[in-house]
């Protein structure tokens, strides 16, 4: 699901036990938060390591993916405007 805030775009995701090896770098800030499951990103060349009710800010310009999640992982990402 997603939906637009003055300018803002919040977003759910749901994982699979084997995310896309995809690498993202955005024009814009992302506030994730795990709502369920846990995952593993790479943000910036450093793990991070996320469970239920952890956050992370991803500033705009910063290269990051995830390297790995639980099958289910339920996440909340708010996506600012572009900078």
């Amino acid at each position: 699901m997603v939906i637009g805030l003055g300018g803002a775009v919040v977003e759910q995701i749901l994982s699979s036990a084997s995310p896309e090896p995809m690498a993202y770098l955005q024009d814009h800030d992302e506030w994730v938060v795990v709502l369920e499951g846990a995952a593993t990103l790479e943000v910036a060349g450093e793990r991070v390591d996320l469970a239920a009710g952890d956050w992370l800010l991803i500033p705009a310009s910063t290269p990051h993916h995830v390297v790995a999640t639980v099958a289910g992982t339920n996440w909340l990402a708010v996506h600012g405007r572009p900078g």
